[in-house]
This record gives C-alpha cells, structure tokens and sequence, in this order.
C-alpha cells in the first residue's frame, strides 16, 4: 500500500545520516569536481545496510555525454545507467525548470541547450551491502561536476521485501515506423496493430526478468513529422506474452495521465518537463505510477506504440525506472555519438547524420500497411 512521504516524518527511528559531495576540501570556494574527457570518478561509495535519500547535481553541459552510474552490493553491472540529464527527466541534452514527487530541475535558461541547471532526485534507493555512485565523462572535454548524495545507514538489515532501484535508458533515433509520411488520425494509419505484431514492433520502454514492481518512465520525443507524434497505445505485458496485455491503453497522452495531447504542465505524478511548444519540435513527458506500480514476478515487457501501429519515425528516447528484488543490470545505453540530439539548422531543417543514427529495427510492413501506403500516395 502507497504511503504519503509526510505520514512518517515525525517518527524517531534509528540511523545514521550522511553525505558525500564536491565541497573544497581545501577550505575554499571551489565546491566542484573536474571530470577530464573520457574518465569516470566515484561520487559515492557507501556500506550498508543504507538508503540513498536524494542526489543534487548541477553542471552547465554534457547532459547526455554523462552517465549517472549506480551499482548496489558489488554487483557485476550498474542497476542504474543513464545519460545525466535523462535520468532526471530532461530529455535532449535541453534544461527545463519542473518538479514532480520524484524528480525536479530549476534553471534560469529554460529550454535551451546545454545550460546551468539543478537536478533533484528524491526516489528511496535502499541497499544491503554497498552503494557505488559514479559519474562517467564520455565527451571530448573536460566536465565541472556540482554534487550532494544524502545517506543514510542502519545497524540492522533491510526488512526481506526491500526493493532494488533501477533505471535505464533506451533511443531509437529514428525509430523504424513504416509509414512516416502518412499524418496521425487519418485513415490510412488507423490498421490494426495487436497480438504479436505489437509485441515485436512497438516501442520498448522496458524488458527484464525477475520480481519486482515498474514505476513508470519518461519518454523524449524529436518530432521531425511535426504532427502529433502521440497516437500510440501503452501496451504493458506482465510475466510473459499473453493477449491482450495485462494493461492495455488509449493512446500516448492517456498513459501519460493527460488527453487531447500534452499540455505544457508538470504535476507530481505526470506531466511534461519539456514542451514542444517552447522548443520547437522537442517534447520530454513523464508518468510515475506511485500509487499504482506495475507488479510483475517473472518478467515484465513495458511498450508504446509511436503513432498508431507504429508508422512514425521520429527519434524516440525514454528512461524506465523501477524496483526490482536484486540488483539487475541496467540497459547499455548507445555511444555517446548516438545519444546526441538531433539538431536543426538555421532554416529549421532537421540535421540528419546516418552515421550516428540507431535504429534497433524497422518495422517489415504488412499487407495492410502497403496498401495504407499506397493509398495515401494515391491521396496526395
């Protein structure tokens, strides 16, 4: 059952509090950390039984060449991998001022690139044995890094059903629809797109094995067709495919918890960090289902539809976030060349670079889908 944050605020409990950060240990004024090109360093390296209570981190740039990288227990790989900014909900490498319960950002340059901007993680990230926070620098330059992580430790175990924190990062850029010249909520896109078809071709939020529970995402879309890019289904399978899903949407903005597209707000549990009205094409929404997990004992298969049956190509970004019963191993995710955003000229043309695109696959058109595309040619 979800509690309120307040309820046990006034509750004295056992524990001892602690934080690593960037302060000058010199006694000075220079509270940062230099990161040189291509190089990692340990934020924090904690012994448990503890609890990570909130990350603040500002820096000026490099908000999709750095990686937030979290490993808990000595695990083999980070449960957590996630270019910077994305992590915390801000897709692009574009800064925004927002708050939601888990995640919030301030900054005095909203929707620009690569500006100051603070980051605020307040999501509990418990642990039994060790905590290893790093930072890794994958640009070609050197990178000024602002940081607090809040601790705390105990002198007894975890209870048994503590969750692990997890969260990866995924892009397809441009993501392989079939159909990208045919505009949203016509004819010629409304196929039917179900069963193994959606299973294979929608876009994949999340997929990973074991028990735990899904705490939602944030999903970064470029929008090169220029319509609304958010005609697509949630489809979210639990523990195995079966059809139709265990949850089974309406459409883009439904799963996100808004209707008649995304309007430019951000509440506490959804809403959009960035706007596409104010960026000019760049949108980044978020949902965090924190009174309605996804629970899952086996497995669990996370997805999205990118225009209805998928025929968009617009490059599609996101970061799923959710607990699992041991740690597990994050998504790797692309080159940094390939995490870049797509940018426009200055006659608002789209930049293309084929050879830092990735694509995972492109949708094999059905019979259905060749005669749309025929007769939307014929249309036009």
């Amino acid at each position: 059952m979800y509690d309120s944050p307040l309820r046990d605020l006034a509750t004295l409990r056992p524990g001892k509090t602690g934080r690593f950060s960037s302060w000058d240990t010199s006694g000075g004024n220079a509270d940062y950390w230099t990161l040189p090109a291509g190089q990692s360093r340990v934020l924090a390296d904690i012994k448990g039984p503890g609890r990570i209570t909130h990350i603040w981190m500002t820096q000026g740039r490099h908000y999709r060449e750095c990686l937030l990288k979290i490993t808990w227990d000595n695990a083999k790989d980070p449960s957590v991998l996630c270019p910077l900014g994305d992590f915390f909900g801000l897709g692009h490498g574009i800064v925004n001022s927002y708050q939601s319960l888990l995640f919030s950002a301030s900054t005095g340059a909203n929707n620009q690139f690569e500006q100051g901007c603070a980051l605020n993680c307040y999501a509990p990230m418990p642990f039994a044995q060790r905590a290893v926070v790093e930072l890794v620098n994958e640009s070609r330059e050197a990178h000024g890094q602002y940081f607090y992580v809040d601790y705390e430790t105990y002198d007894q175990p975890l209870p048994e059903e503590t969750g692990y924190f997890h969260a990866e990062f995924r892009r397809e850029n441009p993501f392989g629809g079939w159909g990208h010249e045919i505009r949203v909520n016509t004819p010629e896109a409304n196929i039917p797109n179900k069963e193994r078809l959606a299973w294979k071709n929608n876009y994949l939020i999340l997929e990973t094995r074991g028990r735990g529970h899904y705490l939602g995402c944030n999903l970064s879309v470029t929008n090169f067709q220029g319509t609304w890019w958010g005609e697509g289904d949630d489809m979210i399978w639990v523990d195995g495919y079966k059809w139709p899903p265990e949850l089974h949407g309406t459409g883009s903005e439904d799963y996100l918890n808004q209707a008649w597209g995304m309007q430019p707000n951000a509440f506490l549990r959804n809403g959009s960090s960035i706007h596409e009205s104010n960026t000019k094409g760049y949108q980044t929404s978020y949902v965090h289902h924190l009174e309605n997990p996804v629970r899952f004992e086996k497995s669990i298969k996370a997805t999205i539809e990118h225009g209805h049956a998928n025929h968009l190509c617009n490059e599609m970004s996101s970061v799923a976030y959710w607990y699992a019963d041991r740690p597990c191993k994050a998504a790797t995710p692309p080159p940094v060349e390939q995490r870049l955003p797509v940018l426009r000229d200055n006659q608002g043309k789209w930049l293309h670079d084929k050879k830092n695109q990735v694509t995972s696959q492109v949708i094999t058109p059905t019979k259905e889908m060749l005669a749309s595309k025929e007769q939307w040619k014929q249309k036009q």
